[in-house]
């Protein structure tokens, strides 16, 4: 008899044996639980899932069955039998009403098998039946609420979900994660103030708990966002909890071996992220370098974008499904040599991933504006306008530069005809500023500065991409209370991608926003031919624009102050001609740009890929540096319940140093001096520490 029917028939005979135990009440639960984990474990969910349905049709009696109908509904969710996933839930909830995991998954299941209202129906009905306050039950209804709002927020019912997330911040101040979304629910509805404080929490617990992509929509204070990320990663991703070894050394590439680089994304589809890379991914000199891509996004059946960067690369993996550990453990399998997070801390990020340490390099670029603040990512890519020298300081790793951050695909379609005004909703004869990025990045003081331009020149209209109804009529209201008719501000609708970036063209100036600039945006805006004011600010995401501006030739369009862009743009809309050299300037050095240049941003990337691969080699791999995190923490929480936009840098700069020299004087140890004033450090650049 073959090797294979002899254990084909020992399996056979161990799981009888496990059937007849369960059969005659001999498998107690703890036993149950144990083998039926154990078989998933081996990949025999089918197994398991028939001694659960045994065991549970002979031990009727067992008075914590609820449990094992709530585990047999996670080996049928895994099988992918949802409905027997929903069946099994609700058996665990006829024997234990209350039962908050059942509660949590029941819910959970309803919402994937596309039926959200009911969904919300059974979270609700859990709060609602859950009103004394237990460690346990708080955390199951702060999870039920959570639930609620995030599928509030996905059907686009922002108010409501807004108004659970406050219920579930309030029932648990000191966890973040419904204030991250409460805080981000705000901004994208534009209700200022967006730290609104409230009985139950207050505007500094706000801070201490707002996410870094929010805070960098809030606040021009790249510090106190380096000292954000770190404490996010801290607290939100934390060392990893795994038998798996991080991988530490560097494989040796010899002569006619190709640099093996991964990049690792949800945003590899139709979306901001994926039309930057697609051109990059296909411009890498394969004879150089072998690329792989690590997906960790929903499936895209029909996504052009993703079908041609599965295209381009060498090897294209869905890690989506499977737990951190097992996707870093396949990043390990592949000897990837240079990670690149494109993640970040963006929407469906996966850092616990990246907490592995799957590579031995680690590199931040692409899809996150700013730093990670990580003790796993050695380097950051981005240019010379966003990171000047003098402001490395502001980040932990090891910052190298490319012509211009933002790549570009020269290749995405744009509808043929550009439309005419009138079919755009826009008055023909009007001067029309533009914004078209999102809401979330409007504050009051941006908004204000809006208000002052349209009220300065007659006439003029401000053209946004749309929110929701009740976001346009806040904005309504807002341009009224300053003055302005709010019939001026003209909201677009959303429109497939090639026809709006043909529509972009037909106003006459793009406003940036600040302290969050545009990005993508602003590359398509350039590329239409639309000129775009912005103001440098401090950190990456508001000194991102104006990277961009620089790279289309149109420098001189970059504003050093608010004041410089208020009255600039004043000027622009009572002097429409003062934009025609801008728009020429668009258009002759359109293709010889610096920002449609990818061949060189390419070429310059796997030039930086080499220099990390032989400093890796020779020991010289940068060590993040995080100290004194802590301080820069609270003096920016201090900081940032004031209203620091207007200061320049000098000015900025000095509060810091008025902050630590108060510290100082009371401490009886004093911090590190890398960060210290007394070592004058915050002028120097920061020098990264390298490994030994």
């Amino acid at each position: 008899m073959a090797t294979g029917d002899t254990e084909t028939m020992d399996r056979a005979s161990v799981l009888s044996s496990f059937m007849t135990r369960a059969k005659s009440r001999e498998m107690t639960l703890t036993d149950l639980i144990k083998t039926a984990e154990s078989l998933n474990g081996l990949g025999l969910s089918s197994d398991a899932a028939d001694l659960y349905r045994t065991w549970l049709a002979y031990n009727s009696e067992n008075p914590l069955r609820h449990l094992v109908w709530f585990n047999f509904s996670v080996t049928l969710r895994q099988r992918g039998d949802n409905a027997g996933a929903i069946n099994a839930l609700r058996c665990a909830l006829q024997i234990s009403p209350l039962f908050g995991p059942a509660q949590i998954n029941l819910g959970r299941a309803l919402e994937d098998s596309g039926l959200a209202a009911q969904a919300i129906a059974q979270w609700q009905s859990f709060t609602q039946a859950t009103p004394d306050i237990t460690p346990e039950k708080v955390a199951h209804k702060l999870m039920a609420l959570q639930h609620i709002g995030r599928t509030l927020e996905n059907g686009e019912q922002l108010g409501a979900a807004e108004d659970i997330l406050k219920t579930a911040m309030e029932l648990a101040p000191e966890k973040p994660e419904a204030a991250q979304h409460w805080i981000a629910l705000r901004q994208r509805q534009c209700k200022w103030p967006v730290l609104a404080a409230s009985e139950y929490m207050t505007r500094r617990q706000m801070l201490t708990a707002i996410s870094p992509m929010a805070l960098a929509a809030l606040s021009d204070d790249p510090m106190f966002q380096l000292a954000k990320a770190w404490r996010y990663n801290k607290t939100s991703v934390g060392r990893p909890e795994t038998t798996l070894e991080p991988r530490a050394s560097m494989r040796k590439i010899g002569t006619g071996q190709r640099l093996r680089i991964g990049y690792l994304s949800s945003d590899l589809r139709e979306h901001a992220v994926g039309f930057a890379l697609s051109e990059v991914l296909e411009l890498h000199d394969k004879r150089q370098v072998e690329v792989y891509a690590y997906y960790l996004g929903e499936p895209r059946p029909a996504d052009p974008v993703q079908a041609r960067m599965r295209a381009a690369v060498d090897v294209w993996r869905d890690v989506a499904a499977l737990s951190d550990d097992k996707a870093a453990a396949q990043i390990l399998a592949d000897k990837i040599d240079i990670l690149i997070d494109v993640n970040g801390y963006t929407k469906h990020a996966r850092t616990k991933v990246v907490a592995h340490r799957p590579a031995p390099i680690i590199v931040n670029w692409c899809g996150y504006p700013g730093t990670m603040g990580s003790p796993h990512h050695q380097y950051l890519i981005a240019d010379a306008h966003i990171i000047p020298v003098e402001h490395e300081i502001y980040y932990s790793e090891q910052v190298l530069r490319i012509p211009c951050n933002q790549p570009i695909d020269r290749k995405r379609p744009i509808a043929s005809e550009r439309p005419s005004r009138s079919e755009v909703g826009l008055p023909e004869d009007a001067f029309v500023y533009a914004s078209f990025n999102g809401m979330q990045k409007v504050t009051p003081n941006c908004f204000q500065r809006w208000m002052t331009i349209l009220a300065a020149v007659p006439g003029s209209v401000l053209w946004l991409l749309t929110g929701n109804d009740d976001t346009n009529e806040r904005l309504r209201a807002a341009a009224m209370q300053a003055g302005v008719e709010p019939a001026r501000l003209i909201f677009a609708p959303k429109a497939p991608n090639p026809k709006h970036l043909a529509r972009i063209g037909v106003a006459d100036l793009f406003l940036d926003t600040l302290p969050y600039g545009a990005h993508s945006t602003a590359a398509d805006a350039v590329t239409a031919g639309l000129p775009i004011l912005t103001i440098k600010g401090r950190s990456f995401a508001a000194r991102f624009c104006a990277s961009v501006v620089d790279a289309a030739g149109v420098g001189d369009l970059v504003c050093n102050d608010a004041e410089e862009y208020v009255r600039r743009a004043i000027a622009f809309g009572q002097n429409p001609e003062l934009l025609t050299p801008y728009r020429e300037r668009l258009s002759a050095a359109r293709e010889a740009s610096t920002l449609r240049d990818i061949p060189e941003l390419v070429r310059t990337l796997e030039k930086l890929f080499w220099k990390m691969q032989a400093d890796g080699e020779r020991g010289m791999t940068p060590v993040p540096d995080l100290t004194n995190l802590d301080i820069y923490f609270d003096i920016g929480v201090e900081l940032n319940l004031e209203n620091i936009e207007a200061l320049d840098d000098a000015q900025y700069r000095l509060l810091y140093r008025e902050r630590l020299d108060a510290l100082n004087a009371f401490s009886t140890l004093k911090p590190d001096a890398r960060f210290w004033p007394g070592a004058d450090c915050i002028e120097a650049p920061q020098r990264a520490r390298r490994r030994a």
